[in-house]
């Protein structure tokens, strides 16, 4: 079985039922199966064929889930790319993957009726998608996602979470990460449940959204929870009654988040962890102690081993099948059979894990990952900048934002220096702060300790 065989549970057998909110207009079931029809004849129409990729810059819309659905009928390596992304960091993405088509919200293909869409043979272990993440060097590298990987993932939270075809899903994340793609989008496809699909999260509505569309399940991240705080007491309540299921993940949550939002809308958010090589692999209880700061128990068919060094490791029908045409990379990412996450926790007797930071340097803004390397080597492009490193603050709303700390060697005009990050690199790449330095410190070794910046 694939991907469409468990897609079909809903597209043909609940193909009479509304399956999705966008824009004030519903769509069946059937209508998505049958607009995905099309746009597997535009894609294939334009010579596009199995293990072909094709990328695809887009905000949420449903034109997103009908190329989605498309590449998965077809056996098109669907190649998702961020909406903030900018020149350079899309043009390496092209370069990498070497897509047949790029597409955005200039040129989606254009679709005409058709009777059907062959079926494509295809095993569990073929690429559906090609997610792209950064790893510690600062290069973004592709992970390669299967059909079985994605359907383990979802099989795992539709059991764990208990999410069915009575649930009303509520779904602000963008689709373009591996949070809602990987998730949600999978999720609500095989359980056939009623989604409403926002553009983005905007937190002067969201209690309006809450209550309209009156949600039983939603996914977020850690800056939604702290923007939703904001809502009305009487609201919040009224949003609680009706929702069953909050959802937290992409960064750690705060504690004291978690303890204000139940005392708010009544509700215990459940945390869990993943990663785009790996979608979920642990998770608080749906039914027992959703315990602050910890991100729960393993995932069912997912082993957890914590290394000597206190690094999680993982094996698991979640886990990728290696980056895009790099294959050190993806030897160097296993150790003995085992995914070494880069992530380090500690585990307590009874089995819950908790992060207590990272191998790498990684920054999580908002959910999204944010690699130091990339911004500094821009930096250090920069004539006034002679070196520069990258290093998290903690922000309430946020979670973490980038300031830069930099040793100048000319005049220096920091928001100048912020327009130019703000043309070459998505938004939340941006350092919020510069900090002029005489100089960074540094080890024997000359590697810069970004522990003492701040300090």
């Amino acid at each position: 079985m694939n991907l469409r065989d468990l897609f079909n549970l809903s597209l043909i057998g609940r193909a009479n039922e509304v399956g999705l909110e966008w824009q004030g207009a519903e769509y069946t079931f059937g209508e998505l199966d049958a607009r995905s029809d099309r746009m597997a004849a535009a894609l294939t129409a334009q010579g596009l064929t199995q293990g072909d990729r094709v990328c695809v810059q887009l905000a949420n819309r449903i034109e997103m889930i009908d190329i989605y659905l498309a590449c998965v009928k077809t056996g098109i390596i669907f190649v998702p790319v961020n909406v903030l992304y900018r020149d350079r960091e899309v043009r390496h993405i092209l370069n990498d993957a070497e897509p047949k088509l790029f597409i955005t919200a200039e040129n989606i293909p254009e679709t005409r009726a058709i009777a059907s869409v062959a079926k494509i043979n295809m095993d569990g272990d073929a690429p559906a998608a090609l997610v792209y993440t950064s790893g510690t060097t600062g290069v973004s590298k592709g992970a390669i996602l299967t059909h079985n990987n994605f359907a383990a993932n979802a099989l795992n939270l539709l059991t764990c979470w208990q999410i069915t075809d009575r649930d009303r899903f509520l779904l602000a994340l963008p689709l373009f990460h591996v949070h809602a793609l990987g998730n949600g989008l999978h999720c609500w496809l095989i359980s056939g449940c009623r989604m409403r699909l926002l553009e983005r999260f905007e937190h002067q509505t969201a209690a309006a959204q809450f209550l309209d569309f009156r949600a039983t399940l939603f996914f977020g991240v850690p800056t939604m929870y702290v923007r939703l705080l904001e809502t009305p007491r009487g609201q919040a309540e009224q949003i609680g009654r009706a929702v069953r299921l909050f959802v937290s993940g992409s960064a750690p949550l705060p504690a004291a988040v978690l303890e204000e939002f139940r005392a708010l809308f009544g509700h215990t958010i459940l945390e869990r962890y993943g990663m785009t090589e790996t979608m979920m692999n642990i998770s608080n209880p749906y039914l027992g102690e959703r315990r602050p700061g910890s991100v729960g128990l393993p995932l069912p068919g997912v082993s957890v081993r914590l290394a000597e060094n206190g690094e999680v490791l993982l094996k698991g029908p979640n886990v990728f099948a290696g980056y895009w045409r790099r294959e050190e990379a993806t030897r160097d990412a296993f150790i003995d059979g085992w995914f070494k996450t880069g992530d380090l926790a500690t585990k307590s007797d009874d089995g819950y894990y908790t992060l207590s930071g990272r191998k790498s340097d990684l920054i999580i803004s908002g959910g999204f990952n944010i690699y130091p390397r990339e911004i500094e080597e821009f930096l250090m492009e920069q004539p006034e900048i002679a070196e520069a490193a990258v290093v998290a603050e903690p922000d309430r709303v946020r979670g973490e934002i980038p300031v830069a700390y930099v040793v100048v060697v000319e005049s220096f005009d920091a928001e100048a220096i912020a327009e130019r990050c703000r043309a070459k690199l998505a938004s939340f790449k941006v350092p919020r702060r510069f900090e002029c330095v005489e100089k960074l410190p540094r080890n024997a070794l000359g590697k810069v300790q970004k522990h003492l910046l701040g300090s």
